[in-house]
């Protein structure tokens, strides 16, 4: 073994911060799953106030770094060189901020940064097309700096991979796909709560309709509520439990208040405890994305045993346990999205929760999966460079 290859590997993940989304979820299962005497990794964030992970990011001996001013490029890349002088040498930079990670992977060239990799964990494509001139410029440009500066790219799905680097991504050997990985063990058996509807002021016999996702365009609330509306017209017992924060909550929880809805509609807020809340609360999950790289609430949704109605945007790479998953488009009615809802609550599956967790288990989406081959990719590099 060389001293290179002894010493740990330094990796400085670039992010908005680290509150409870898909990609900050993600990143720990793998910070607490990786050989950390191996890989060392810390978080650059875009924010100074405090996020749900920093705690526990701290706590498994990483740091959590403000780099603030992303809008300002020539005060953010000031910012941006004098972190890695202060806390580096970094052997690796891992950007998760889509196009903008072409400018930041200029910088950790510019700063001598051996290996830097570019996340794509969205296809954004459906909302390019109504995209202004300046933020097509903007697109393509970051584009040709991810394709200049990156030495590694994953993307969490194939849509994603096309998203960020271009049709022919798999032409490229650095381009590659990394799906999530997730910890299966919250899913192995149900949690004896039974009173864990009431906590919320759910009936134990009523029918709960669950979503899990930030508040924001990307996530259709909108439109979720238009689907519940038709539900609850023909099923009285039905509750919309959504779970999740974001800067659009005001405005659905005013939506739902207008719809004559907000006793049915519960706003759970940012939860740790998501697998649980899958297992002993939920009914059937929707998700009615305009776009998605690959839900990784999608993976836990069927660790959870849960029927899934999605979008058919969303990748079918995330569906593993098919008899639970159906795909809409969203052309479609509100009133045929609440068909499939309903119809998935009534129809009974010989396929338990313990089936959809081994299929989950034995696939890629395991977390044991994830961490082996990020941990390969970071070594490879790493003696490459």
């Amino acid at each position: 073994m060389t001293f290179k290859q002894q010493l740990p590997i330094r990796v400085l993940h670039v992010l908005g911060g680290m509150n409870r989304g898909g990609i900050e979820t993600w990143l720990m299962h793998i910070l607490r799953h990786i050989d950390r005497d191996r890989i060392q990794m810390d978080f650059l964030v875009h924010t100074n106030q405090p996020c749900a992970y920093d705690d526990e990011i701290r706590s498994l001996s990483s740091k959590v770094i403000p780099c603030l001013y992303p809008s300002r490029p020539w005060l953010y890349a000031h910012n941006f060189k004098r972190i890695l002088q202060e806390y580096g040498p970094y052997d690796i930079v891992h950007s998760h901020v889509h196009h903008f990670s072409g400018f930041v992977l200029r910088l950790a060239q510019e700063a001598s940064v051996p290996v830097r990799i570019a996340h794509s964990h969205l296809d954004s494509s459906p909302l390019k097309a109504n995209a202004r001139w300046d933020r097509q410029l903007y697109i393509s440009v970051s584009k040709g700096l991810i394709s200049h500066h990156a030495t590694v790219g994953f993307g969490c799905s194939k849509v994603a991979a096309v998203d960020l680097f271009g049709q022919d991504w798999k032409s490229d050997p650095r381009w590659r796909l990394l799906y999530y990985g997730i910890d299966m063990t919250p899913f192995q058996k149900s949690v004896d709560d039974s009173d864990i509807r009431a906590k919320f002021g759910i009936p134990s016999n009523a029918f709960v309709i669950g979503h899990v996702g930030r508040f924001q365009e990307q996530k259709n609330h909108q439109f979720l509520l238009e689907i519940f509306t038709e539900v609850a017209k023909r099923e009285p017992q039905a509750y919309l439990l959504l779970v999740g924060q974001g800067p659009l909550q005001a405005n659905i929880e005013q939506q739902a208040k207008r719809m004559k809805l907000d006793e049915r509609v519960i706003f759970a807020g940012s939860r740790s405890d998501v697998p649980k809340l899958m297992m002993n609360v939920m009914d059937v999950f929707v998700l009615p994305s305009l776009s998605e790289g690959l839900p990784m609430v999608g993976i836990e949704a069927q660790a959870a045993g849960l029927p899934l109605i999605l979008s058919d945007v969303i990748t079918k790479e995330v569906n593993k346990v098919k008899p639970l998953v159906k795909q809409i488009s969203l052309s479609q009615s509100a009133e045929v999205w609440a068909d499939a809802v309903l119809t998935a609550r009534n129809t009974k599956s010989e396929f338990t929760q313990a089936d959809s967790l081994v299929v989950m288990k034995n696939s890629e989406f395991n977390i044991a999966s994830s961490v082996t081959a990020l941990t390969n990719t970071y070594a490879d590099a790493h003696e490459k460079h």
